[in-house]
């Protein structure tokens, strides 16, 4: 019983010892701020102008809580209602993801992060204008309006994210 006991507390020491061989450290820039308020701040105020252009539709097209979409057949306009929910949606399903790449790339190119979040968030809304605009065809409505730099935002933190967590394995 002894003899293992010494043998575990030998391997969790050992343990240990390797977990503290490859610690490192973080030098967070003086530009990382930006990235606070972009990554941070900035999907707060888009999701909550986003979430006007829903309330607004609700009221125009009638479409009550608890629905977060129109039903087809039941509302009247709802294809026009749920192409704005469908706007705001999309923000909300990337946003996370978003936000944490740009916080952890940001801590190495804290000024492409932060250029990338106004773009991410500049083109959410673009995306929510284009995707609402009936005129359009829904199919490529969402990026007429420029929406495309959206996804320029999201890559600039995705390579950016990759490349902090590369430099980290190779430190």
């Amino acid at each position: 019983f002894f003899l293992s006991l010494f043998i575990s507390l030998r391997v969790v020491a050992f343990s240990f010892i390797c977990i503290v061989d490859i610690m490192i450290s973080i030098n967070v820039p003086p530009e990382y701020g930006w990235v606070v308020l972009g990554a941070g701040i900035g999907p707060v105020i888009t999701s909550l102008y986003l979430g006007g252009f829903v309330m607004k539709a609700r009221e125009k097209f009638d479409v009550q809580y608890p629905n977060l979409y129109a039903v087809p057949k039941y509302h009247k306009n709802a294809d026009e209602f749920n192409r704005v929910q469908r706007g705001h949606q999309n923000f909300l399903e990337g946003n996370d993801s978003f936000a944490i790449m740009s916080l952890l790339g940001g801590l190495k190119y804290p000024i492409v992060c932060a250029v990338g979040t106004v773009l991410f968030n500049v083109g959410s809304v673009l995306y929510l204008k284009g995707y609402a605009d009936t005129n359009l065809d829904v199919k490529m409505a969402r990026y007429k309006k420029g929406a495309a730099i959206k996804w320029i935002g999201f890559l600039a933190s995705f390579i950016s994210a990759c490349s902090l967590g590369i430099s980290m394995i190779r430190a």
